[in-house]
């Protein structure tokens, strides 16, 4: 009998219908606060399932308003003026990631701030104060990278067709980059400190993360600064592979990289360490049943579903695997957390393979017998439970203190009880609907399109490594999409960050009309029976659920494949040894 979990969970078909037209027939619908709501956004699309999709589709482009795409005749006499140079293409790149850039300092420097209070700006001082000198920097240097794409689609001279004279002026910025690469980590701190003991600032915080303008959590935005100078040393590496060292631009493209090269090597340094801080935080404030993650020398290894052996049968679950601890839980249909079960010490754990897709944990007094999704998976948890559980005995002896644990057991004899288990409760409906009324009126809505949450609906799994690899696979721009079974295209910005794109209807606009996470989800060119006879186009997929993406250029297509196969492809085996190795 296969134990595969894709075919035990019962699930919609087509998930994350991105229908951008009003709230009323968004199919990825909101909260009252904003925020889009994973979950409802399947219901609502199982609902549909019957209506008729082309009918829908096309109803799709009007309600938009969204361009739709030019006659091949205007398309190719438009192409025909352009540049076809790789560099040119990249100095778009830049362009085009420059601006999602200035919205997220924004968010951070002005509308964050303008939700604080005069002694919170002041606590956090240091930020704001780096903040403004960047964005005035940043300002100058979009200003200066537009101006400089005008004359290089064909309104100035051979001259003007360069980059590195433009780079190079906005490399007086770098300073203010060093100061922040030190000081981000106690940035972040603070940050989180404030957060735990200050509730009217964890109230103006979490309020704040539910605005529809704040499309990542706040730790992650902290960090975009550092995630920006990779980019720029990306793009310039490539930059200075493409030219020759007689080109024009060659002298001053490497003096930015070897400007950049100090800086960007203190920033891969210190990134796992603070992408895990991060992280710990964000899980912090998702897990109920253990009241302090965040302590020193521990590092998130891996999150991700699986599906734990009992008497009342397959039951999905949420392991979080740790550097000294393994916790599993499962969501709270009440308040959306995730209410820990269950543990494991990783110092005394133990793994053994099975048939299919089993495997076994043992620890301590603990055994639990758990299916993954796959075969890759599998291997994949096995490397990373024993590698944790040899790099842990190698290290001095500390005992692992469990009084943080609450109602925490193996045998999870009270799942019942919390209303968490599939299939009959302990509770009658009447008392659950009770307490989800409760707790709606003390919690505020969840975020569902966090890779945590995301993986539990998914089935997926994700790893602190997958989340470095993110910090350097970030892309902007306009991509031409469609349906599966529509004819028409629509223009929109795409902003790819954090395992997840983002959808407006241009650059200018202030926050998102749809997301669509793509962890699950496999990317690649469409097949002879997609019949779509456009060029540079990729297809998105999972399960019956398909999108159609067209770029504009084979260098545009190239970037946006790589980058979205960074997150559709972290469970194939090829990228085992590389996520285990270290």
């Amino acid at each position: 009998m296969s134990l595969d979990r894709r075919g035990e969970i019962i699930s919609p078909q087509n998930r994350y219908d991105l229908t951008l037209g009003s709230d009323k027939s968004s199919s990825l619908s909101r909260s009252e606060a904003g925020t889009y709501d994973v979950i409802q956004a399947e219901i609502q699309h199982a609902k549909r399932q019957d209506l008729n999709t082309s009918s829908h589709n096309n109803n799709n482009v009007t309600n938009t308003g969204a361009r739709s795409l030019p006659t091949d005749a205007e398309a190719e006499a438009k192409k025909r003026k352009w540049p076809t140079e790789k560099s040119y293409f990249l100095a778009k790149e830049l362009l085009m990631t420059e601006r999602t850039y200035k919205k997220d300092l924004e968010i951070l420097n002005r509308n964050f701030r303008q939700e604080l209070s005069s002694e919170d700006i002041e606590n956090l001082q240091p930020l704001f104060e780096m903040l403004d000198s960047m964005t005035q920097h940043h300002n100058i240097f979009l200003r200066d990278l537009e101006h400089r794409m005008v004359l290089w689609e064909g309104r100035g001279t051979h001259e003007t067709h360069r980059l590195g004279d433009v780079m190079l002026k906005n490399m007086a910025a770098l300073p203010i980059y060093d100061e922040y690469v030190q000081a981000h980590g106690e940035i972040l701190q603070c940050l989180n400190e404030m957060f735990e003991t200050d509730n009217r600032f964890q109230q103006i915080y979490k309020d704040f993360e539910q605005q529809k303008i704040c499309y990542l959590p706040l730790g992650e935005l902290v960090l975009k600064p550092l995630y920006r100078m990779l980019h720029y040393q990306l793009l310039l590496e490539r930059i200075c592979d493409y030219y020759t060292e007689e080109h024009l631009d060659y002298s001053d493209c490497q003096a930015v990289y070897h400007l950049l090269i100090r800086t960007t090597k203190q920033i891969r340094d210190q990134l796992p360490d603070s992408i895990n801080f991060v992280q710990l935080c964000e899980l912090q404030r998702d897990i109920s049943g253990f009241d302090k993650l965040i302590i020193t020398q521990r590092h998130l290894v891996r999150q991700g579903c699986l599906l734990k052996h009992s008497k009342r049968g397959l039951q999905q679950r949420m392991f979080f695997l740790f550097s000294d601890i393994l916790l599993y839980g499962s969501k709270s249909p009440i308040d959306q957390s995730f209410r820990i079960l269950g543990h494991v010490p990783v110092r005394s754990l133990l793994t053994e393979n099975a048939e299919h897709n089993t495997f076994s944990i043992f620890g301590g007094q603990c055994a639990i017998t758990v299916s993954a999704g796959t075969t890759a998976e599998k291997t994949l948890w096995l490397a990373e439970l024993s590698k944790a559980a040899a790099d842990i005995k190698s290290k001095p002896h500390t005992q692992l203190t469990l009084t943080n644990l609450k109602n925490c057991t193996s045998s999870e004899e009270n799942l019942d009880l919390c209303g968490l288990a599939n299939g009959n409760t302990s509770l009658t409906a009447q008392q659950l609907l009770q307490q989800h009324q409760n707790a709606q009126n003390k919690t505020p809505p969840t975020r569902s399109n966090t890779a945590l949450h995301v993986c539990w609906h998914r089935g997926a799994t994700v790893g602190l490594g997958d989340h470095v690899i993110s910090a350097e696979n970030q892309l902007s721009g306009y991509l031409l999409r469609k349906f599966k079974n529509s004819s028409g295209w629509q223009k929109l910005w795409v902003v790819f960050t954090s395992f997840c794109l983002y959808f407006y209807k241009s650059y200018q606009d202030e926050f998102a009309l749809a997301s669509l996470p793509l962890l699950g989800y496999s990317v690649g060119p469409p097949g002879h029976q997609d019949a779509v006879q456009k060029e540079f186009v990729f297809k998105l997929s999972f399960k019956n659920h398909v999108y159609f993406f067209r770029a504009e250029s084979v260098h545009t297509y190239n970037r946006w494949l790589e980058v979205l196969r960074s997150t559709t492809q972290t469970q194939d085996f090829k990228n085992i040894q590389a996520s285990t190795a270290h």
